[in-house]
């Protein structure tokens, strides 16, 4: 028997505590303020380092945004612009604006991004389709556009001259301080579209845009994207008052992909030059930068298959390129964000060819400098550059993958990174663009999300949103029995080492058995056991006498590549197997009872719920499966690519994973299947395939439909309730017989 890493401690916190915990209810959990606390997302510093901004949801209305700011010298945080005061938020966002939102798990309201200008005296802020900008000299926030389309992708210009947007398929610009909009395209309709990020740039790629300016301000490079050759996909939009049929184009695997070119627009001559990608125009445009002196384009090109990436090198003026670096992978390649070109014209770039992601430093040519760090860990993130001191600021799990914090390394002389922020728990860093000072945001499961501003040594400057676990916090009420989850390993078939986490029952006595339940995503890249803070909903599980349980298996995120890759032509096979090892774990325990376990999960995690409920010999009674793939030839190409292959060269992948072929296996009753019925990611189809599957075969099971919803779980106060409340009934029925 494998025993726990980390034994739970007593619940006990630093300060007074309170006598009696509050118990912790469905309404409770979806009400205002938020019982996570005042948190800060969207973190950026000013250009000139003098304040640091920030998102903060209304206390009265968590799902609605405002920006804020806390001055570097200190003095209380303050609410820089009220979202309340500029729109009602009743505006309906455009059909591309809605998905746009959903393509980067945007839920909130009100100010929900916004931008600085390179030379910190502008921040720009769309809101509810149109345009704001707050200047930093004198406060005032002015209306830039009041259009009947939406203005989406928005930006400042590097040194402030112009604003950037998208509408109606077209690029445009518009002179801060006077002046008429200009449009840089105009052939913009029907499939064709100018500047943006096309589906699976978005979903897949995490490329959310599709224009970028030049540090100058003197060129944009934009794309031109035709999604003729897409499949339309007919969708049923089924919403409380109706429903409407959507014609979406929907790449689904092994068919056609949208073609992307790439020009580059001078703004003086108004002439655009096409930058050549090659023949083959069935490639991912996966990411965009300029070089530091705004004379070159970098492009990372992605082959169809994703298992080679090059870099190429494109005179800005004249639209030649050259490739300078290319990456291959004999299973896949999966895109970062660690590409940073250096003002002596070198760059920093992550490879996980040494068999976990590390940095590397290459000449201008392309030429290997140095590898800057390197061990038996993979770096999560490059976060930033200190080009003053020739460090590299990172994200890693160094010590475990349980825990991340913040290092920094020389890329002049590369040697032992030295850590910037503590251990136990899990660190996130904005990065200044010049300096190394940054905003670092920690949490642990004792710890709701902090952030604060740190100097480049570490030290901590002053606090942002301190959100401390006291009298007056959201949280305090119910901090008496703060769950606190227990850590271990089980290992794989192969000898990996597969990480878990339990939650136990509120008052547990060890002298019961209690039903349990596995809460699984199980997704290629994902990693959900860290020592982070908890779900609040999750602690609804615990009052009502349930163990929860969570594991990592083959095919994570934040591990080595050839933990990674396991999944690779096998969905639905060695992540099952590493679930089913937990869950036979989890029997041995002598406070579960080993007849009541059920399993839930969304999305992935449906299809997980799903192959679990039908393996051989299946510890499960009972599963709810939301918003579930049921058929892997029925999703996105670059996801079902990436570790599938297409439907042609992986029949019998695709067979064996699509759960028809399993429900002869399927328990009656054991079943709670929930989707939105308006879901743009895992078309509704997936589950109307199933459940007529079922119906004809005559397996009960319970299902539970939300009109108007897309594929993210519902969060809205009455829908998440519901959500939640419907979770809890169905396993009740199930394990508790109630």
């Amino acid at each position: 028997m494998i025993k726990p890493s980390l034994t739970v401690l007593a619940t006990c916190l630093a300060l007074s505590t309170p006598v009696l915990a509050e118990k912790l209810t469905p309404e409770r959990i979806f009400a205002d303020p938020s019982l996570n606390g005042p948190t800060a997302k969207g973190v950026a510093l000013s250009p000139d380092g003098k304040r640091v901004t920030y998102l903060k949801s209304k206390a009265e209305a968590a799902n609605v945004q405002d920006l804020w700011a806390a001055d570097v010298k200190g003095g209380e945080p303050y609410r820089l612009i009220d979202s309340a005061a500029l729109s009602s938020g009743a505006k309906e966002l455009s059909e591309a604006e809605k998905a746009r939102r959903e393509r980067a798990r945007v839920s909130s309201r009100g100010i929900v991004e916004y931008s600085w200008d390179s030379q910190g005296r502008f921040i720009l802020v769309p809101l509810d389709g149109d345009l704001y900008l707050d200047s930093v000299a004198d406060g005032k926030v002015s209306r830039l556009t009041e259009t009947p389309g939406d203005e989406v992708d928005a930006k400042v210009s590097p040194k402030g001259g112009f604003v950037s947007y998208v509408r109606d398929q077209n690029l445009y610009i518009k002179p801060i301080i006077g002046g008429a909009e200009k449009a840089l395209t105009t052939d913009g309709k029907d499939a064709l579209s100018f500047g943006t990020s096309e589906f699976i740039a978005q979903e897949e790629l995490d490329r959310f845009t599709g224009y970028w300016w030049s540090p100058n301000e003197s060129r944009i490079v934009y794309t031109r994207v035709d999604e003729s050759g897409v499949d339309i996909v007919p969708r049923a939009d089924i919403g409380p008052g109706g429903a409407t049929v959507v014609l979406q184009r929907y790449p689904r695997a092994g068919r056609p992909n949208a073609v992307v070119d790439l020009f580059v627009q001078d703004l003086a001559t108004g002439k655009a030059v096409q930058l050549d990608l090659g023949a083959n125009k069935d490639i991912y445009v996966a990411r965009v930068d300029w070089s530091a002196d705004g004379k070159t384009v970098y492009v990372q090109r992605l082959s169809r298959d994703q298992k080679t990436l090059d870099l190429i090198a494109f005179d800005a003026a004249t639209g030649l390129g050259k490739t300078i670096l290319t990456d291959t992978d004999a299973h896949y390649i999966e895109i970062s964000d660690d590409f940073r070109p250096l003002n002596d014209g070198s760059f920093l770039w992550s490879s996980e060819k040494d068999g976990n992601r590390h940095l590397y430093r290459h000449a201008a040519d392309g030429k290997l400098i140095a590898q800057i760090t390197k061990g038996d860990w993979p770096v999560s993130a490059l976060e930033g550059v200190d080009e003053a001191r020739n460090v590299a600021i990172f994200a890693a799990s160094m010590d475990t993958p349980l825990e991340r914090r913040i290092y920094e390394v020389s890329y002049a002389k590369p040697g032992k990174p030295k850590a910037l922020t503590s251990a136990g728990g899990w660190w996130t860093a904005k990065v200044a663009e010049t300096g190394g000072a940054f905003a670092g945001s920690y949490n642990d499961p004792k710890t709701p999300p902090q952030t604060a501003l740190y100097a480049p040594d570490g030290k901590r400057v002053r606090w942002i949103e301190e959100n401390r676990l006291a009298e007056g916090h959201p949280y305090w009420p119910y901090a008496a029995t703060l769950p606190v989850p227990e850590y271990g390993s089980l290992k794989a078939a192969d000898g990996e080492t597969l990480y878990y986490e339990i939650l136990k029952p509120q008052g547990f006595d060890p002298s019961k058995k209690y039903p349990a339940i596995v809460a699984v995503y199980g997704g290629p890249h994902a990693q959900q056991v860290k020592k982070t803070w908890q779900s609040a909903s999750e602690r609804t599980y615990l009052e009502a006498g349930y163990v929860i349980f969570r594991l990592d298996n083959r095919g994570s995120g934040n591990r080595s590549a050839k933990f990674m890759r396991a999944l690779d032509r096998r969905l639905g096979t060695v992540e099952v197997d590493d679930q089913l090892v937990g869950a036979n774990y989890l029997k041995t325990l002598p406070y579960v009872d080993a007849d009541k376990l059920g399993v839930m999960g969304w999305s992935y995690g449906g299809f997980m719920t799903l192959m679990l409920l039908t393996a051989d010999n299946t510890p499960f009674k009972a599963g709810a499966a939301g918003a579930p793939p049921t058929e892997w030839g029925l999703y996105d190409t670059a996801y079902t690519e990436r570790y599938m292959g297409t439907p042609a060269q992986n029949k019998d992948g695709y067979a064996r994973s699509d759960i028809l072929n399993r429900l002869d296996k399927l328990k009656p009753g054991s079943l709670l299947l929930l989707h939105g019925m308006a879901d743009d990611n895992v078309i509704f189809e997936n589950s109307t395939r199933l459940i007529a599957a079922l119906q004809k075969k005559t397996i009960p099971f319970e299902m539970m439909l939300y009109p108007g919803e897309r594929h993210s779980a519902p969060g809205s106060k009455t829908k998440g309730q519901h959500v939640l409340k419907t979770h809890l009934g169905f396993f009740d029925r199930k394990l508790k017989g109630q």
